[in-house]
């Protein structure tokens, strides 16, 4: 039997499966966790300890269609001068309830797209982070940018304001491609502004590319990944494309008939894939590549490998603080979400309270299952020991767990004395594998292809 014929008896091609950017994921989240509850778990962090912050900009000057995220269009800067100020009356809000000492690992700004802020208004955000949070030593400062929304002013700004990591989207470089997904950005305009990002000084590069597009080819992705390569990112996403259009009303734009099939979309993964190990990046996961020199790949050979809402990060610490509308915060007590909706974000903020309106506390369960799912998503392998050690339960309950998977499984996962683990040739199925240890219902979750 191939390994494709394995894969599909095994549903890979037909399953819907979560990305597992966290467990409990989000559509699970739910009421009981609110703004006191929020403000507790911002008290709880240790004086002098680091934290991550995320900040979500969720304006953007023209909606793709492929995207799926939330975020809304604007075609002046008013809306986005007022939320930026509900941004710095959230930050001063969040320094009143942090300790004493407390410095960043990670700023990340998000969208949306944030560089569609003016250049002074990206000095001023920055500063009130930096004043209310400083960034601790060897801390990384990335921004998302959008090629064509940014300037030599406005990376200016960033720059000296201190961003140290930029990350682009891609999506693809093909003009018919660009066209159909709503998103016309040609490999000359993101050459330029990746010169732009390194003549000042910022040498660290994401950079984001889809398979799973329509009218995509493998060739095409070919193309597409030989010039992402002469650009020569640190690190790279190979994200698949999620076909939602009946959750996301602009993806009825995209023509459904123009999609690859799922032994298409596995083709020109591969296809991509191996294009990035031949150039010498390491693979990271499932869906992400580094240079052998960047942190994530060290990272990822030193077992520190971790995952959050972003994907993959070398970030190991345990605190994840969102702001902004609709950002999702982890706590080692739990996750809580802001009110999606700008106009209820802001209202919160105003009157003085956190917009926190769902969430979960975990349960010793909860963190069980969540480290499995994260070592199988990160390092392919559960170590049998650290579970035991690190967890309250018993080796006979592992070792059913662990049972149950290799039953549904077969020999695409190995089953031994060191722990439960998914071979090179398994690995499309990590996703399916990792929900084995899904406690949670999943049949009223619409989540995306398995591949």
């Amino acid at each position: 039997m191939t390994i494709e014929s394995q894969l599909m008896r095994l549903g890979l091609f037909d399953a819907r499966v979560p990305r597992y950017t966290s467990y409990p994921t989000a559509p699970h989240f739910a009421g009981g966790v609110g703004p006191e509850t929020f403000a507790q778990w911002i008290e709880a962090i240790p004086a002098h300890s680091e934290i991550s912050l995320y900040l979500h900009v969720p304006f953007c000057r023209r909606l793709c269609w492929f995207c799926a995220c939330r975020t809304q269009g604007t075609s002046s800067d008013t809306p986005v001068l007022a939320y930026a100020q509900v941004l710095k009356a959230e930050i001063a809000l969040l320094q009143r309830h942090l300790a004493p000492g407390v410095k960043l690992s990670r700023l990340h700004w998000g969208g949306g797209t944030p560089t569609l802020l003016p250049a002074d208004t990206m000095r001023d955000l920055a500063e009130t982070v930096f004043n209310a949070v400083p960034l601790a030593e060897g801390g990384e400062f990335s921004v998302e940018i959008d090629p064509n929304e940014v300037d030599a002013e406005r990376l200016d700004a960033l720059a000296a304001a201190g961003m140290n990591r930029a990350s682009i989207g891609v999506q693809d470089f093909d003009p018919e491609i660009q066209k159909t997904i709503g998103r016309e950005q040609s490999y000359e305009l993101t050459k330029e502004v990746v010169d732009m990002i390194r003549d000042r000084g910022i040498t660290s590069l994401n950079a984001d590319i889809l398979y799973g597009l329509p009218f995509q080819t493998n060739t095409r992705i070919a193309d597409s990944v030989q010039k992402l390569l002469t650009l020569n990112p640190d690190r790279v996403a190979l994200y698949g494309y999620a076909h939602v259009p009946w959750m996301s009303r602009r993806q009825q734009m995209i023509p459904s008939d123009a999609m690859p099939t799922p032994q298409e979309r596995l083709a020109l993964f591969e296809t991509a894939r191996n294009l990035f190990v031949w150039d010498g990046y390491d693979e990271i996961g499932i869906d992400h590549f580094a240079r052998p020199d960047d942190g994530m790949a060290k990272a990822a050979k030193a077992g520190t490998l971790r995952r959050n809402f972003q994907g993959y990060t070398d970030d190991t610490s345990p605190v994840l603080v969102g702001l902004g509308a609709s950002s999702i915060s982890r706590f080692p007590q739990g996750f809580a979400q802001n009110a999606s909706g700008t106009a209820d974000h802001t209202r919160a903020i105003r009157a003085g309270a956190f917009s926190t309106h769902r969430g979960h506390a975990f349960s010793a369960d909860d963190r069980l299952r969540a480290r499995i799912i994260e070592a199988l998503m990160c390092d392919f392998q559960v170590d049998r020991e650290e579970i035991l050690t690190n967890h309250a339960i018993t080796p006979d309950a592992l070792q059913a767990m662990f049972l149950a998977a290799a039953k549904a499984f077969g020999d695409m996962v190995t089953l031994d004395e060191s722990g439960l683990s998914i071979p090179p040739h398994a690995r499309p199925l990590t996703r399916m594998v990792a929900r084995a240890f899904d406690a949670y219902d999943q049949s009223k979750a619409q989540h995306s292809a398995a591949i």
